[in-house]
């Protein structure tokens, strides 16, 4: 039996809920660890649903502490905090992902060969987590082309085009072939002047391959990788080699639905109403309550959904002077009336050009920065 260790991490978010619901149920023999890296400013909307997948699973998520917060008595996101000297977290410093999801989850596995599986979907533009340590591999069920950049540069590198070719020749034949041959073949003009027309000419090559047959093209990649020091380079066969599924975020929300786990609370349209006008306003994300990476309607949201939680976020900023959790204002300026007034309004305005109102969520509204942030936190 395989000492490899296959690895979801539960952020709290959407998106890992319905991964670790998904390959539970498709892939019911992979032998799962579940873990969840608490940094003790969670809603309890995401405590909650950690309980649920738990009895879905019929076992625990593991909960994963740092060593050295754990052995301060401290709660993560505080004992850090004090180590950073009061500066809060921003965009320009994520010591918190780093730190509270990172740091224990690479301390968790040790040197231990793993596969973490990232809920990235399939209608999102981005990469996930891609660990620097050499026993960690990522792995993308979501998308069509589930291996990781750092994965397919070494598979259509120039130097390995004649081996894929050769691969890809003992599962094809005829004009399909030929036409997976041909694409192989064409070199990437790398121009060091223009490296994102580079990326550009690469990504066309992978999605062309990707394109004519998925699971050929896994199965080579998974060929390759016999050939280096990855995590899957010693198993003799990989569960999702044929999954050839794209799952978006309908997909992603009817998973958590039909299971029964159910959709955290923080995702559903609340009521508002402003200057005799209705609106609706939800949370985009999971991650801690404070996340600077909220947008304002979603502080005000927290404000009013969550008042003892806003007041925990406020009593960070005043620690500190000159220190908010948002660059241009404090939670203090954000709250007054006539400010709260305004960012309610700007909202409602928005929701009716983006024309989405009707959506069952406000995703399509409030997460246009889904993609900027941090994965482990978000997903």
């Amino acid at each position: 039996m395989s000492n490899l260790k296959h690895l979801v991490g539960i952020s709290g978010g959407k998106d890992s809920a319905a991964l670790a619901i998904y390959l539970h149920d498709k892939y019911p023999d992979l032998p799962v660890t579940y873990y969840f890296c608490d940094t003790g400013k969670e809603l309890d909307e995401t405590y909650q649903l950690v309980k649920n997948l738990e009895i879905y699973f019929g076992k625990e998520i593991i909960e994963l502490t740092a060593k050295e917060p754990k052995q301060s008595g401290k709660n993560p996101f505080d004992f850090y905090y004090e180590s950073f000297r009061g500066y809060l977290p921003s965009s320009q410093a994520r010591w918190c992902t780093a730190m509270m999801k990172l740091l224990p989850f690479e301390e968790f596995v040790g040197d231990d060969l793993s596969v973490s599986y990232v809920g990235i979907r399939g209608d999102e533009d981005r990469e996930g987590y891609i660990s620097k340590q050499d026993n960690i591999q990522s792995i993308f069920p979501f998308r069509k082309n589930i291996w990781s950049v750092d994965v397919i540069n070494k598979v259509l590198d120039i130097k390995n085009r004649r081996a894929i070719a050769d691969f890809y020749s003992s599962q094809l034949n005829g004009n399909l072939l030929d036409r997976v041959i041909n694409i192989i073949l064409e070199p990437i003009h790398f121009d060091s002047l223009n490296k994102e027309a580079a990326k550009r000419n690469q990504k066309e090559k992978l999605d062309r391959l990707l394109n004519i047959d998925v699971i050929a093209f896994n199965k080579a990649v998974f060929n390759y990788l016999k050939e280096t020091n990855y995590p899957l380079a010693n198993e003799i066969d990989f569960a999702l080699l044929e999954n050839d599924d794209v799952l978006v975020r309908d997909d992603i929300f009817r998973i958590l639905e039909e299971s029964g786990v159910g959709v955290p609370d923080y995702y559903q349209k609340k009521e508002f109403k402003v200057n005799g006008l209705t609106g609706e306003y939800a949370r985009s994300r999971s991650g801690c309550y404070f996340c600077f990476f909220q947008q304002k309607i979603e502080w005000i949201w927290l404000h009013e959904q969550h008042p003892d939680r806003f007041k925990e976020a406020m009593k960070y900023e005043n620690k500190k002077e000159g220190f908010t959790w948002n660059q241009n204002e404090s939670l203090a300026e954000l709250t007054k009336p006539s400010r709260i007034e305004q960012i309610k309004l700007d909202h409602i305005k928005r929701v009716g050009k983006e024309k989405s109102a009707q959506s069952e969520y406000l995703l399509d509204i409030l997460d246009e920065n889904e993609g900027v942030g941090c994965s482990a936190c978000f997903i």
